[in-house]
């Protein structure tokens, strides 16, 4: 098992935070589904913790078939998904994700994340105060604007370096940022991968915690990117029906299940899991590891659209 902590810092509060992670997922969960592949929400409902509290859980389905390198998709059936599932009790979050069955054949492997969020630039030592870490574990510290990401995924509007908030008044983001911006917050992510084939467990594990270190760094940066259009004003109750409409057109885009389900904040506590809200959705890169052979062509990815077009949205862009 490979364990690593990223510390990734916003110029946002935690609680403001709070509203802009549930508006990312779900809008970039849209953004990267079409027909037959995407996130397909299969449980979103209310989960009470005896030690966390009240949260919520949310079960997903990952389908990847066409959007794995494809280096991966010589070794996987054409029907394939991924489970995610999480507990969010914001501020604090967990999230387990595995290979589903249907896909048994393949080895097995599975990635945990614990998240804690707090409003400091990223300086809170042993946040986690873990017993399952055995020994040090490598921290580190993701910079939304100026760590590299993967040149397919850059987009200048969503670049912390150029991007100014109209309704905020944030940004753009210049060297040394996180020692002088305020208000600032911190994701501290607690990720363990597990990748338990003997001759390619370690090269597998790092492999995977680059994808992650990705995802972390795209999802962050949109957050940022798209503060406007959740920052003034937007409340719980909005965005989880912001949260609903998108997550029912997402299910009925990928075409897989019927667009209905049940989204609430308030009911009877479910049963209790034993596990915690993750990072975007994000395909893996076609880049194929070093033990691997990339093939000399390489199908690119289809550009995401820029904007939605739920009800929600038309609705608040006509009161504004």
């Amino acid at each position: 098992m490979l364990i690593k902590e990223y510390r990734i810092c916003m110029p946002l509060t935690t609680e403001e935070y709070r509203v802009g992670q549930l508006y990312t997922i779900s809008k970039h969960s849209h953004q990267e589904s079409e027909k037959g592949e995407g996130v397909e929400v299969v449980k979103n409902e209310p989960h009470e913790d005896p030690v966390h509290g009240p949260g919520q859980f949310t079960e997903k389905r990952v389908h990847l078939s066409s959007k794995l390198p494809s280096w991966a998709r010589a070794v996987t059936p054409r029907i394939f998904y991924i489970t995610e599932k999480a507990w969010n009790y914001y501020p604090y979050t967990i999230t387990a994700d595995g290979l589903s069955l249907q896909c048994s054949f393949l080895p097995k492997f599975s990635i945990y994340i614990e998240t804690k969020y707090e409003d400091n630039c990223g300086d809170s030592e042993n946040i986690f105060h873990s017993d399952k870490i055995l020994g040090d574990h490598e921290v580190s510290f993701l910079d939304i604007a100026f760590d590299e990401i993967p040149e397919r995924y850059y987009r200048s509007l969503e670049d912390p370096r150029f991007f100014s908030s109209a309704k905020t008044g944030r940004g753009p983001l210049r060297e040394g940022w996180r020692q002088h911006t305020k208000p600032i917050m911190c994701s501290y992510k607690l990720v363990s991968v597990k990748f338990e084939v003997w001759g390619l467990q370690t090269r597998v594990e790092q492999f995977v915690h680059k994808v992650i270190r990705d995802i972390l760094l795209i999802g962050h940066r949109q957050a940022f990117a798209w503060v406007d259009e959740w920052c003034a004003g937007m409340t719980m109750e909005e965005v989880r029906r912001y949260e609903q409409e998108t997550q029912e057109a997402t299910n009925e885009l990928i075409g897989l299940v019927a667009p209905t389900i049940s989204v609430c904040q308030v009911g009877q506590p479910m049963a209790t899991h034993s596990a915690p809200a993750s990072a975007p959705s994000t395909p893996l890169g076609d880049e194929a590891p070093d033990f691997l052979a990339p093939p000399k062509n390489r199908p690119r990815k289809k550009s995401a659209p820029e904007t939605l077009t739920l009800p929600v949205l038309r609705e608040r862009a006509s009161t504004e």
